[in-house]
């Protein structure tokens, strides 16, 4: 994960997993995974260069070839540069559907409907469904607690190339033309 998004599933407020969203619970370090890490070999898919995972992240850093090979799979999933940004929808906040508080994230809509209108059965739109390109800003959720549970658990953002517009099969063959390429 990088830094800032890192730092946003750690806040004292929610502390909850960078990947799934559910909320962390105090533990001891794994230290068998932490042993794992540091004797599993891995190779730099830039210079070819064997090391241990633990070192992985600080070679990746400096390593010109592989920040390389990673700018060519940014390209080679993304269909235009972002000119424009006045024309996007705005992904990253939003308003509460029930009243009237604004510039929630995804995962801090959850955590306010949660506590403030989890009794509330008025249907309402998905602010965050509306947002994206196949979402009904019209539909009104018949269970939106329900949805919000179900369905915004984690950000698309996490798991979405930066083109929300790409078309799914060319984002699909171009995945795995690159995991057929990494081998």
């Amino acid at each position: 994960f990088c830094t800032p998004c890192l730092q946003e599933c750690l806040k004292p407020k929610k502390p909850v997993c960078g990947v799934c969203r559910s909320t962390l619970s105090p533990g001891s370090r794994a230290l068998d995974l932490e042993k794992q890490i540091e004797t599993t070999e891995t190779t730099c898919n830039g210079c070819n260069k064997k090391m241990y995972l633990s070192k992985m992240r600080s070679h990746a850093a400096s390593c010109s070839k592989y920040q390389n090979y990673i700018m060519e799979g940014v390209k080679a999933v993304t269909k235009e540069p972002l000119h424009n940004t006045r024309n996007f929808p705005n992904r990253f906040t939003f308003p509460c559907p029930y009243c009237s508080e604004k510039n929630f994230d995804q995962e801090g809509l959850v955590e306010h409907c949660k506590t403030l209108h989890s009794m509330d059965a008025k249907q309402v739109v998905c602010p965050i469904c509306a947002s994206m390109p196949w979402g009904d800003p019209n539909y009104r959720s018949a269970n939106f607690m329900e949805h919000l549970q179900r369905r915004h658990r984690f950000s698309y953002d996490t798991f979405v190339v930066s083109d929300y517009d790409a078309d799914e099969d060319d984002m699909m063959a171009q995945v795995l033309m690159r995991s057929l390429r990494d081998k």
